[in-house]
């Protein structure tokens, strides 16, 4: 398929927004065939003194596969894509793009991949058009395809209106998206996608992510890194937890949900010191208490069923209890995003005995 091909299979992400799946759709891999690995990452090592920033990553990703890497802020994902970018050199190990390596062919891999980076590239002096035609240029795609490629991208993100406009009076949205039709200008066989709904407008998000569902459905291999487990329920095929810049996770949804001991955090704030748990612990609800500044956090399996149980303790509190119940994000050490997949109660009780009021 030629390049122009490939890029023109690609739906129109901005015709039918409304009608996109929601985040919560996640995408299993079971049944289906494996497809040609992209991306193999061997061994993959950065090191800065006596500091691993990437301690002997190792993963694949395949053709039509959106692969998401996880982990909190400085758990090493940025610097692992500005390896795989050919950016930075690796201290240790290796990683191919269709077989060609990051460390001897860097040159030619450069060719074969599109990054979208945290901090957006592109020139505010320069109207959108005029940013991918120099995007273009400095990939080497040919005058002809390239003027017909630039209305296709601006169509994809949304942004066919703002053709002229200068990229310097976008709002932080509008220059994602353009920093993503960047990227796709030469219709790359992989896509590096490092946070890329950082700061965005809650329309440029579901572009964003609508575009990531139609170039995985074209076959394009991608890596997305984000610190939201929301984000990569919704989207990812795979996803991987990078923590102390190793790779400590790794596996479909279903997988690592079948061997975690928690799945949601229940957070309390205003039971009495010392409030014993241990009915429950013993019963195997709860897998792990902690007690910091004034709250205590339960770690558990499932959150609605121990809101009986918890009704009796809350019950005793003498002054209002605030509950709230996170998701698994908060289990892997990760933050949530406000309102994506939280859950939150108060629970307001007098006295024993008294009656609590839940608002969900």
């Amino acid at each position: 398929m030629t390049e122009k091909a490939r890029l023109l299979n690609i739906p129109d992400a901005g015709r039918n927004l409304s009608h996109a799946p929601m985040l919560s759709s996640v995408r299993r891999l079971r049944h289906q065939p494996l497809k040609p690995v992209v991306l193999r990452v061997d061994s993959l090592q950065k090191r800065y003194g006596e500091i691993d920033a990437v301690a002997g990553v190792s993963f694949d990703v395949r053709e039509g596969e959106v692969f998401g890497l996880l982990g909190p802020n400085g758990a090493g994902k940025t610097t692992a894509i500005s390896i795989l970018a050919t950016e930075r050199a690796p201290s240790g190990g290796d990683a191919k793009v269709l077989d060609h390596s990051i460390r001897e062919e860097p040159k030619l891999v450069r060719r074969m991949i599109g990054i979208a980076p945290q901090d957006t590239a592109i020139y505010p002096m320069l109207t959108a058009a005029e940013n991918l035609r120099f995007f273009g240029r400095i990939y080497g795609v040919s005058k002809a395809v390239l003027e017909s490629r630039i209305g296709e991208l601006l169509r994809l993100v949304g942004l066919e209106r703002r053709s002229d406009d200068y990229a310097g009076t976008f709002s932080g949205g509008m220059k994602r998206r353009l920093n993503l039709a960047a990227a796709l200008v030469h219709s790359p066989r992989l896509l590096l996608l490092d946070e890329a709904t950082a700061g965005v407008d809650l329309q440029s998000r579901e572009y964003i992510f609508e575009v990531v569902r139609r170039l995985r459905d074209a076959g394009t291999a991608i890596l997305y890194t984000t610190h939201y487990m929301e984000e990569a329920q919704g989207l990812c095929d795979r996803l991987g937890f990078m923590n102390h810049g190793k790779l400590v996770a790794m596996g479909t949804l279903d997988a690592l949900l079948a061997n975690l001991e928690c799945r949601e955090i229940i957070e309390l704030r205003g039971l009495p010191p010392g409030t014993d748990f241990a009915t429950l612990q013993a019963a195997g609800e709860v897998s792990r208490v902690e007690r910091t500044d004034g709250m205590v956090r339960l770690f558990v399996r499932s959150a609605t069923s121990l809101l009986e149980p918890l009704q009796k303790i809350i019950s005793r509190s003498r002054q209002p209890v605030h509950l709230k119940i996170a998701p698994l994000s908060g289990c892997l050490g990760l933050p949530g995003r406000s309102g994506l997949g939280r859950r939150s109660a108060r629970i307001h009780a007098r006295h024993a005995g008294a009656s609590a009021r839940y608002r969900w």
